[in-house]
């Protein structure tokens, strides 16, 4: 991919990336698209706090430093739209909407969300285009996360590093590796009848063990 900013033509992925902040750790995560709108080629950075905020426009550090206190400190929904500086000195505007990011117990364990470059956009369509790009990449990927998590009895968070692993260990886009894995898990893998009769119960009877406050039962989604 080219750098974001960089070319005007760049197409809506190219533009998009996505970033996951884990409040416990303090450890941020960068898509290769972040990293380059960062000026950093993907896998050369590990994002940290005072490296996401050392890219800040002096003119928004009031506006940004509010942002990576919802980030890291109260994990709330957000949205902002700012301008960062890459490494060569080039301005982005940026539209940074983040949401919560929970655990396989609904706990809130950090934030995740997108990064859209402004830079050099049409922002009367391009924008929505770019975000539903990425809304697409994401479902893929959260797909692929649902199969690896059922194959291998592990967390969202533990599946999510696999993938990005394999990604990186055979440079090959995220988003197309999780979109082969979906293909071969569901494609390839043959459940044995034993199992799948089992997994018949369960979703049929799944809405008997939904429970409210009390032990009454949830109308819920």
């Amino acid at each position: 991919m080219t750098t974001a900013g960089g070319n005007t033509q760049a197409s809506a992925g190219e533009r998009v990336g996505s970033f996951r902040y884990f409040r416990a750790e303090d450890r941020w995560e960068w898509s290769d698209a972040v990293a380059r709108m960062h000026g950093y080629p993907p896998g050369t950075v590990a994002p940290s706090t005072s490296l996401v905020l050392s890219h800040k426009h002096p003119d928004d550090a009031a506006s940004v430093a509010l942002l990576i206190e919802t980030v890291t400190g109260l994990g709330r929904p957000f949205s902002s739209r700012h301008r960062i500086i890459d490494t060569q000195g080039q301005v982005h505007p940026v539209l940074v909407i983040g949401e919560r990011m929970r655990d396989v117990n609904n706990e809130v364990v950090g934030t995740q969300g997108l990064y859209v470059d402004l830079s050099n956009v049409d922002e009367t369509g391009t924008v929505d285009a770019a975000i539903a790009d990425f809304t697409e990449h994401r479902a893929v990927i959260e797909q692929a996360k649902g199969v690896v998590m059922m194959t291998y009895g592990i967390t969202a968070e533990r599946a999510f590093d696999i993938l990005v692993w394999r990604s990186q260990e055979t440079n090959t886009k995220l988003r197309t590796l999780a979109s082969q894995i979906v293909d071969d898990f569901t494609g390839e893998l043959k459940v044995p009848d034993g199992v799948r009769q089992r997994a018949d119960h369960l979703l049929l009877t799944s809405h008997r063990r939904i429970r409210g406050q009390g032990g009454e039962r949830s109308n819920a989604c």
